[in-house]
């Protein structure tokens, strides 16, 4: 499990740093909504992973820790905040500069040379 959890988050990981490097808005977007998934699942596996701990309620078995759950809720909820804010603003960029471009350049402009 513990495996798994490592292999989950390190793909979320290196997918949302390349789409963070891309150069138009929405990947930037996804990559960004993908490397806050990735620190969600690395957040939640802080606390243990155990199959069989239960709430606090119960004292027979051990209980799982609520703290990470707790943060990883908080988590999703500022994430989705967080992305639906950057979507807005990407669409207004797009409505004034006319183009998707992280960089801020039009796509039917051509690119100077640096010397």
């Amino acid at each position: 499990m513990e495996a798994l959890y490592a292999t989950v988050t390190g793909v979320l990981t290196a997918c949302g740093i390349y789409l963070t490097l891309r150069g138009r808005t929405f990947p930037v977007v996804v990559g960004l909504t993908l490397l806050s998934y990735a620190v969600n699942l690395f957040l939640f596996s802080m606390g243990g992973l155990a199959s069989k701990s239960t709430t606090i309620v119960d004292s027979s078995f051990p209980y799982a820790d609520p703290l990470p759950q707790a943060l990883v809720l908080t988590a999703i909820v500022i994430g989705f905040a967080m992305t639906a804010f950057v979507v807005i603003l990407a669409m207004r960029t797009r409505g004034d500069l006319g183009s998707d471009s992280v960089d801020g350049q039009r796509t039917d402009e051509p690119r100077e040379e640096r010397k």
